[in-house]
């Protein structure tokens, strides 16, 4: 099951989804609750529920849909949809987890100026329940700065939808929150395996919290990885050369999982 991230829609998993398939894996995409509809209608009229879509309504959505299927599926979650991952292993689901740029959890902080900059046009806001859109140029700066202006444009039009604020204040808020939704239970020794993808040109989830984050794991006796690939962005599922960190996901589901 693939789980995506903020201000995407399954559609940045198709390239992943086609590989896994080629290789003989089932594959599921679900969107995130009131991401199901076509982008351009995102785009156009975000659904009202969206501004109060929080982290804990995520986790249960995803949670009842895992619990539906026949067997524990191996979940693989990008950004935002990586934190969810490692944060479904702690309550018990999932055969095997990859974690792709996560979003920090509790306990990680996000101190790198790039991270800062690229989350500060979600936090500077009067209506904090109104869904937030990122501009060509904040995608660009965030996601995809090594691409060309053209190749982030086609990009954004088919991709980018508006997101709710919420999880993002969530996320700032952690580090003085003690019952923040974002907890994982770094030392839970009967949790799934877990790889956690880094990429080295990252911004908005620079590769450095990542490596903090598999850090916190270092107690814990379930089997955690950590792979780190150089010249990947934050669009390290789409952008050139995603066949190898797919690759590189897929070989290690197959000896964990397989």
């Amino acid at each position: 099951m693939f789980i995506h991230g903020a201000w995407m829609t399954p559609l940045c998993w198709e390239p992943f989804a086609r590989f896994f398939e080629g290789r003989g894996w089932r594959t599921l995409a679900p969107a995130w609750p009131y991401h199901d509809r076509p982008v351009a209608e995102q785009r156009r009229a975000p659904a009202a529920e969206l501004g109060g879509l929080g982290a804990v309504e995520i986790l249960d959505h995803y949670e009842r849909l895992i619990r539906s299927l026949p067997e524990p599926p191996c979940l693989v979650g990008h950004s935002f949809g990586g934190l969810w991952v490692q944060l479904l292993l702690g309550r018990g689901l999932g055969r095997a987890g990859v974690a792709i740029d996560s979003a920090p959890p509790r306990g990680v902080l996000p101190l790198q100026w790039s991270a800062i900059r690229s989350t500060a046009p979600a936090l500077l806001t009067l209506a904090p329940r109104r869904p937030v859109s990122l501009t060509l140029e904040q995608f660009l700066y965030a996601f995809v700065h090594t691409l060309s202006e053209a190749a982030a444009r086609e990009a954004w039009e088919r991709q980018v939808v508006p997101e709710t604020r919420r999880i993002i204040f969530q996320a700032a808020g952690a580090p003085l929150d003690p019952l923040s939704p974002l907890r994982v239970s770094f030392a839970k020794a009967d949790r799934a395996p877990l790889l956690l993808v880094a990429g080295a040109r990252d911004r908005i989830v620079p590769a450095a919290q990542n490596r903090a984050n598999y850090a916190k794991y270092r107690f814990s006796p379930a089997r955690t990885s950590f792979r780190e690939f150089p010249d990947r962005t934050h669009w390290i599922i789409a952008q050139d050369g995603w066949e190898e960190v797919a690759g590189y996901v897929a070989g290690w589901l197959d000896d964990v999982a397989g």
